[in-house]
């Protein structure tokens, strides 16, 4: 990478698949690994977005875009087919689809914490399910793209706590179950990241906005880079017996508790 903490190709030759990967942290990640060497297949549900995406990471190297929806496992199975046509096998797969809007349990329809759960878990199974057909054995890496509500109940947000828990023993459980393969599985918890739709949600305001950087231990907001840098090291050889890790990433978020971070946001 450009910033000198990891070495010039070190994804050299690598195949990566990142859900979710036309906007925010996970294009933070395509962008990093396509400057690494991989060649990066983005997926995401609006093809113009993705295109957008695309062109950008095409400065920097090797990528393409697939469409799909991730809660429609035939559209990622067909995805990811395309993809291996393409590139040929996977070594990572990133699952980084995801869904969030601030709104009390009883102000919160059935179709809504649905709607969450679908993206969140189920778009986590399906790319993982359908995925494992076409990753290179042994060696590969998958990583699922969690969040601190997966641990620290917050108001508002029983929808993302619930679906973020489930991700979080979705990573536990494949990696048990996909170790013997030397597939391994792990899972990145971004605290709050700048210029991210979801702290644009969380904190819209410029004073929610300075209440949550002062509130932290490390006093500022992550950055995509941040996020990207770790997984880069969960791709590389450097992680190579790190499997069922959830890697908190949040400069000391987690340390607060969900009350707090709720009172610095005012919601």
């Amino acid at each position: 990478m450009a910033d000198g903490v990891f070495k010039d190709g070190l994804l050299a030759g690598k195949v990566a698949f990142i859900s979710g990967g036309s906007s925010g942290i996970n294009l933070g990640i395509a962008e990093a690994f396509v400057k690494a060497g991989a060649k990066v297949a983005i997926n995401g549900r609006n093809v113009e977005k993705l295109e957008g995406a695309v062109k950008g990471l095409q400065a920097h190297g090797t990528a393409m875009g697939v469409a799909a929806d991730v809660r429609d496992y035939a559209s990622v199975e067909k995805a990811l087919q395309t993809v291996r046509d393409a590139y040929g096998e996977l070594d990572i797969i990133i699952c980084g689809a995801a869904g969030n809007f601030p709104a009390p349990a009883l102000g919160m329809s059935s179709n809504g914490f649905k709607a969450v759960m679908d993206i969140d878990v189920l778009g986590t199974f399906n790319i993982c399910r359908a995925g494992f057909e076409h990753l290179r054995k042994p060696g590969a890496s998958v990583i699922n793209i969690s969040a601190p509500q997966a641990y620290l109940p917050m108001a508002m947000q029983a929808h993302v706590c619930a679906a973020k828990a489930g991700v979080d023993m979705l990573t536990r459980v494949l990696a048990l179950e996909w170790g013997g393969a030397g597939v391994r599985v792990n899972a990145i918890t971004p605290g709050p990241i700048e210029d991210t739709e979801g702290m644009r949600r969380l904190a819209p305001s410029e004073e929610g906005h300075q209440k949550l950087v002062q509130a932290l231990p490390l006093q500022r907001f992550g950055t995509k880079a941040d996020i990207a840098r770790m997984a880069l090291f969960l791709s590389s050889d450097a992680a190579s017996f790190v499997t069922g890790s959830i890697m908190v990433c949040d400069g000391g978020q987690s340390l607060l508790g969900g009350a707090a971070l709720v009172a610095a946001l005012g919601m």
